[in-house]
């Protein structure tokens, strides 16, 4: 595990995400991850509802989620060159641990669908702030995985849809730091004309 700051401020602030393709050994073991979804699960979450949950896929199905993905793709793109395909096999072989987040709505709350999947995105960014607090580097994908019916259907089924895939492990090179937002540009006070 690397060195990512030591006060809940400058873990916040120093949390970045890494590329899952440069994710290396080790990642959380059963017990690190179990701990972090529990804590990537204290969301904010309008009605209690719990309009989301966790899918670990172990290494030893990565084989079968890159084979699925694959067979996929090309049912849906059949004149998809090379380079493509080897991107679909790839994506389910990064990093060292993978989560697929689903975002799972209760169509009969009350709760309106856009606060269920806003509570989806908050577990997703929870998630990433744990593991980087653990120590781990995290990355969350969506790609053309993640809008794929036949790929959703492999872990549930409508209306759930795919939230993200997050990959977990440990960096392999100091990670880049990205340009972040001009604040005056973003923020602004409102006021009642």
């Amino acid at each position: 595990m690397y060195n990512n700051g030591s006060t809940p401020l400058s873990l916040l602030a120093t949390r970045r995400s890494g590329k899952p393709r440069d994710m290396v050994a080790p990642g959380p073991d059963a017990a690190q991850l179990n701990q972090a979804l529990t804590i990537a699960a204290r969301t904010p979450d309008h009605g209690k509802l719990s309009p989301w949950r966790f899918v670990i896929v172990d290494p030893e199905q990565r084989d079968a989620l890159s084979d699925m993905i694959v067979a996929a793709y090309r049912a849906e793109r059949p004149e998809a060159g090379r380079l493509e395909i080897k991107a679909m096999e790839q994506f389910a072989h990064q990093a060292p641990t993978l989560v697929v987040v689903l975002s799972s709505p209760r169509e009969s709350s009350k709760i309106p669908l856009w606060e269920q999947q806003l509570s989806a995105g908050a577990v997703c960014m929870n998630l990433l702030h744990v593991v980087h607090a653990m120590g781990f580097v995290g990355g969350w994908l969506t790609g053309w995985p993640a809008y794929s019916d036949a790929v959703r259907d492999a872990f549930g089924a409508a209306p759930e849809r795919i939230a993200g895939f997050v990959f977990i492990g440990s960096p392999s090179r100091d990670l880049d730091e990205r340009p972040r937002p001009d604040m005056d540009a973003i923020v602004s006070t409102w006021r009642n004309s």
